[in-house]
């Protein structure tokens, strides 16, 4: 946005716009009233989703809910877990992650997370051991070690779900996240790179894992028969398993199903976004961009750095400040007021644990959004913005 051949601060909150193509489907569903997914005999908007979303990702099977919670949800009682199971999870996350373990009636132990913001591999190793399940947050789309995660975790019998919620897009080693480990699952939440408000997905190869969550996600009688290929396995699950009516409904699927061809494009766009904007902040003494891990092809659509140096409480609240007064809103995640993404919050779990890496990293790590519609003036002006408060601060 130019005004008198200056770029004014620039609108990092608005959710990715819903393309015209949407429109004329959304008329005819609010014209038929036809919004439940298992109304229609065939082809409902919810089951062609499901159908287009399985194609991009290359997986077998793919089930459409009302979040990303209800699918990481569904997925850990899709797994059959013992009550109490106990399942690993990143220390570094969102609370609806370790909230989703303990709606599943299971225990979430917490992995401690480096610096560059991914899992810390000793910390999981040791803790490995004796769980029923992993839970892998690819946080902010920054992914773990999925070759040595893997290795343990199937040397263990151990099955993986990827919360893959920041990560739709993201290839690792050449396979797309979400498609790794047993269960992948992804969100249509506004802040996302595919926006229905909300709604999630989850995917998966496995045939019962899949008729598991379809019961439970609420087909119930005989609605499952519109999920082809898994006629057998429903059968078998039909009554034996309660319920959670967590569906999604067809006008959500009519707002998303245009934006799957436009996620290449955002994803190419997002990296060039992130990848400009670190490369200016990598050039400050007191700022850093973790680099990714080699296999790593990310799809961000966000940047999080993190303050080097020795940083007070005092001065990383400062840089907040003086960034905030330049127009780019940064968030230091441990020293924001009750924030969602620092484990100590988290107070439904007890006492947080001591988790000294991972503490240390919230206290100085940085998040500021880059939507993949920004132009490259506004860019900069995020940059020079974050640059100018830390020489402020630190100069």
């Amino acid at each position: 946005m130019a005004h008198d051949g200056q770029t004014l601060a620039p609108n990092v909150y608005d959710a990715e716009p819903i393309p015209e193509a949407a429109r004329a489907e959304i008329d005819r569903l609010l014209s038929s009233g036809d919004l439940f997914r298992y109304t229609a005999p065939s082809d409902a908007p919810v089951a062609l989703l499901e159908q287009e979303f399985a194609e991009l990702l290359g997986a077998r099977y793919a089930l459409a809910v009302s979040s990303c919670s209800a699918a990481l949800f569904l997925s850990l009682k899709a797994l059959d877990l013992p009550r109490g199971a106990k399942v690993l999870i990143p220390a570094f996350t969102f609370a609806a992650v370790p909230s989703s373990v303990v709606h599943a009636d299971c225990e979430p132990v917490l992995v401690e997370v480096g610096a560059n913001y991914r899992v810390d591999m000793a910390d999981f190793a040791k803790k490995l051991p004796g769980a029923g399940a992993v839970m892998i947050s690819h946080m902010r789309g920054h992914t773990s070690d999925m070759d040595a995660i893997m290795a343990l975790c199937d040397a263990a019998g151990v099955p993986v779900i990827e919360d893959a919620a920041h990560s739709l897009g993201t290839v690792w080693g050449g396979r797309n996240i979400g498609t790794i480990g047993k269960v992948g699952c992804f969100s249509f939440q506004s802040y996302k790179l595919v926006n229905a408000g909300e709604g999630g997905i989850m995917v998966t190869d496995d045939p019962e894992i899949a008729a598991r969550a379809i019961i439970m996600s609420g087909a119930y009688e005989t609605n499952w028969k519109k999920h082809p290929g898994l006629t057998n396995s429903c059968a078998h699950w039909q009554n034996k398993l309660p319920l959670y009516n967590l569906r999604m409904q067809n006008l959500s699927a009519a707002v998303i199903r245009p934006q799957l061809p436009l996620v290449a494009e955002r994803v190419a766009k997002g990296r060039a976004n992130h990848d400009h904007v670190a490369a200016l902040l990598n050039a400050s003494a007191h700022l850093a961009v973790p680099e990714p891990l080699g296999p790593e092809e990310r799809a961000p659509d966000s940047i999080q750095f993190n303050l080097v140096g020795d940083w007070t409480d005092a001065e990383a609240l400062d840089f907040q400040t003086e960034a905030k007064a330049r127009g780019v809103s940064v968030q230091v995640f441990g020293l924001s007021e009750g924030n969602a993404r620092a484990f100590w919050n988290w107070q439904f779990l007890g006492a947080p644990p001591e988790l000294p890496q991972t503490r240390a990293m919230l206290m100085r790590a940085c998040d500021v959004r880059l939507p993949t519609r920004l132009t490259e003036a506004e860019l900069d002006f995020i940059a020079a913005a974050i640059l100018e408060a830390a020489e402020v601060v630190r100069g």
